[in-house]
């Protein structure tokens, strides 16, 4: 009786976990490129060309809008903002 009793519940326990089963998700689907190898080099060239690969821990990559003006022009700004502020308190 009680290899019956054994049986019986292996063979239960083997049909639950088959109706437990799941699907994986996501479906796997099979992936299809629209881009040739060439297309893929040349857009990790000029990625690289552009500084736009990240290395080591320079992730996300902040790009600093460019302001237009000369090393001249953004001195002579910092100059006349120092000017004005020695009229002013600016520090402890």
């Amino acid at each position: 009786m009680n290899i019956k009793q054994i049986i019986v519940a292996t063979t239960l326990l083997a049909a639950a976990g088959a109706a437990m089963a799941e699907a994986p998700y996501p479906p796997e689907t099979k992936f299809v490129s629209t881009k040739t190898r060439a297309d893929v080099i040349a857009e990790l060239q000029q990625a690289q060309a552009n500084h736009e690969i990240a290395s080591r821990n320079e992730y996300p990559i902040v790009r600093q809008p460019s302001t237009g003006l000369s090393r001249q022009e953004v001195k002579s700004e910092v100059q006349q903002a120092q000017r004005k502020s020695d009229s002013l308190y600016s520090g402890a």
